[in-house]
This record gives structure tokens, C-alpha cells and sequence, in this order.
């Protein structure tokens, strides 16, 4: 085979692929890592999702750390909108630790969103992916913020996850 036709030929796979990735694809939740992680399965496909655009806060994860205040609060909120239930991704690249960046959304809700409205989750800080408005995200979190749900009922108390994270390290 020449490298030509190598070439061409994974040129046209790639672009066969490029619409099947930014369309949305049904997975059933199995668990329920934290306030914004997921494990999914679609027949024979396991992924790690990380729902794109929020931070909840942090579990313990040993006994040297704390859990964050609301952590256990926010993956119960999370399992109760989508453990064991069908959900479709929309993804957006891969993070840090190979997970899927996506939107999930489960009986016609953003659950993305819906975590920031219940004041179970912040706006991510970091840079969106492409193409990503976080506008209605930040909307929704000031108006969670200003009802003081969740997270946001620790007023001056409230310390961002990936601060906490800095802290629990720094112990």
C-alpha cells in the first residue's frame, strides 16, 4: 500500500469522524465519582466524563485530607439527576486525566447547568474549550449565588475547589 493512499485514506476517515464526535451519543451513567464526574457505558464503550464548564467541590480521597463542604451534597444531587439513567454527551476534547469534556443532558435538562443553578458547582475558571459559551452558565451561577443555594450559603467561607485543592496539598 502506498503511503499516498495511507495518507488519503486516514485524511478520509478523519473527516468522517469530525460530525459523529460534535453530535451528542445516549450512554447510561453507572456511577458517580464526585459533583462533576461520571463513568458511562454504551454497549461495549466505558468513558469518564467531566462535565464541562463547572467545578464542584471535593471529596476526601485519604484520610490526610478533608472533604470539601458540600462535596458529598453535590454528588448526591448529581447521582439523583442521572445514576442509572440515560443520558446523551455532547463532548469537547479530552482533559488532563483523558476524560471526556462534555454537556450531559438527562430528561431534556443540561445537568451541567443544572448543577450550577442548585448551587451544587462553580463556573470552571480555566479556559473553555473552543467554541464553548460559558455566558448562560456564569448567569446561572450569579443567580445562585445571589439566592445564597448551596456552596454559595457560605458566604465569605466559600473557598473555590481548585483553592482547596491548592490547600489540601499544601497540608
Amino acid at each position: 500500500m502506498s503511503s499516498f493512499f495511507r495518507i488519503s485514506a486516514a485524511a478520509f476517515i478523519s473527516l468522517l469522524l469530525i460530525p459523529a464526535l460534535a453530535m451528542a451519543e445516549a450512554f447510561t451513567v453507572t456511577h458517580v465519582d464526585d459533583g462533576d464526574t461520571l463513568i458511562c457505558e454504551n454497549r461495549d464503550i466505558t468513558i469518564r466524563v467531566r462535565l464541562v464548564a463547572i467545578n464542584a467541590p471535593e471529596l476526601s480521597y485519604s484520610k490526610k485530607q478533608s472533604a470539601q463542604p458540600f462535596s458529598q451534597e453535590a454528588k448526591n444531587v448529581l447521582e439523583k439527576l442521572v445514576l442509572n439513567k440515560v443520558v446523551d454527551i455532547k463532548g469537547y476534547g479530552l482533559d488532563d486525566y483523558n476524560r471526556v469534556l462534555a454537556v450531559v443532558n438527562s430528561d431534556g435538562k443540561n445537568i451541567n447547568l443544572e448543577m450550577i443553578k442548585q448551587g451544587m458547582a462553580e463556573v470552571y475558571k480555566g479556559s473553555p474549550p473552543k467554541g464553548f459559551n460559558t455566558g448562560v452558565y456564569k448567569k446561572a451561577e450569579k443567580e445562585a449565588k445571589n439566592s445564597l443555594r448551596g456552596i454559595w450559603s457560605q458566604g465569605n467561607k466559600y473557598i473555590s475547589p481548585s483553592q482547596w485543592r491548592k490547600k489540601q496539598a499544601q497540608d
